[in-house]
């Protein structure tokens, strides 16, 4: 059967429907009724004379076949969406083009800023909808394929293509007076001994807290919140210690009242790094917003080296081929406690 013979929009539909398993959610992701998906669903099934998805208990499995399709159904419509993309010319001081891009507080705190600048200079038309991590967003694809960029630790297995754009180190926050605080430092023994306010994106922890697990400490977490900006707040006028990233304590100094205090174990870096799905990545738009977005990690880093040459640590690799695969050893380092 030659292409003319089926709707090539269908290739869209089967996509959706068969990373989605669920006609409900593939028409949300396509903004198309229910009725509809379930119109191409049908017309899918004539074609190929099988079911595709299967009712098992309350949720839909693929059958064989279509477990076959999906691999060659992504492949042939990102190859459709680098030939289509070929002939497109982007121009970021006339465009009027609105990225999604996906990021934590952390880096809201201490990386838009920078970014609006650049994009005010350089593409006052263009729009930035910036949104935050959600439960669940780092264990599938789904949240990749419809935002533009997520900005998140190194170390989640998300799919796609990653790069490294900003790195940095973890310290601790007291309150000043906290009896601890010893000529302003702390030791592990307290870091095992005092209550924790801690950071919990996702399922996993952050590389301090599995630095902590390495040298036998379970920190004693007391409060957990969904993202790092309101730990300094916690902190303040309490007993409570939080490790949070050494840029992000800056940024809140003379806000909260908390002293930072260097972590009593070697430096802990954390790695953020972009994601994109694959069928973005030879959109000339999407490649100005990625390189925007290396332009203002580079300039973070060269600020901060010029500022603690003997603190902030090396530069990183711009590509992290197989990152996620590396999770352990690159994105959670085990270190030593320092002697």
């Amino acid at each position: 059967m030659g292409l003319g013979a089926i709707d090539l929009n269908l290739l869209v539909a089967l996509e959706a429907l068969l990373e989605e398993k669920n006609v409900t959610h593939a028409g949300v992701r396509l903004s198309t009724s229910q009725s509809a998906m379930s119109g191409s669903l049908a017309r899918l099934r004539r074609h190929f004379n099988d079911e595709l998805l299967i009712r098992v208990g309350r949720e839909y499995e693929l059958t064989p076949l279509a477990e076959r399709l999906l691999p060659v159904v992504q492949g042939s419509l990102q190859k459709a969406e680098e030939a289509l993309s070929l002939t497109r010319h982007f121009d970021p001081g006339r465009s009027r083009q609105r990225f999604s891009v996906v990021m934590s507080d952390y880096v809201m705190t201490v990386f838009v800023e920078p970014l609006l600048r650049v994009i005010a200079a350089e593409a006052p038309g263009v729009r930035i909808d910036f949104h935050p991590i959600v439960d669940g967003q780092l264990e599938t694809e789904t949240h990749l394929r419809c935002h533009d960029l997520m900005i998140v630790p190194l170390g989640y297995q998300l799919p796609g293509v990653s790069e490294a754009v900003m790195h940095d180190r973890f310290v601790c926050l007291v309150d000043p007076d906290n009896p601890r605080l010893v000529d302003g430092r702390l030791t592990l023994r307290d870091l095992a001994e005092m209550p924790h306010a801690s950071c919990a994106i996702g399922k996993s922890h952050t590389p301090a807290e599995r630095q902590l697990e390495t040298l036998g400490i379970t920190p004693k977490v007391q409060v957990s919140t969904p993202g790092f900006s309101v730990l300094p707040f916690l902190v303040s006028g309490t007993d409570l210690v939080a490790m949070v990233p050494e840029r992000l304590a800056k940024r809140y100094e003379g806000f909260a009242r908390c002293a930072v205090v260097p972590a009593p174990f070697p430096d802990v870096p954390l790695v953020e790094a972009m994601y994109w799905h694959h069928n973005r990545h030879a959109d000339p738009a999407h490649r100005w917003l990625r390189d925007t977005v290396r332009r203002v990690g580079d300039a973070l880093g060269q600020k901060a080296a010029e500022e603690n040459p003997d603190e902030i640590p090396g530069e990183i690799p711009g590509e992290i081929d197989g990152a996620d695969a590396s999770h352990p050893e690159r994105a959670f380092p085990q270190l030593s406690a320092a002697s």
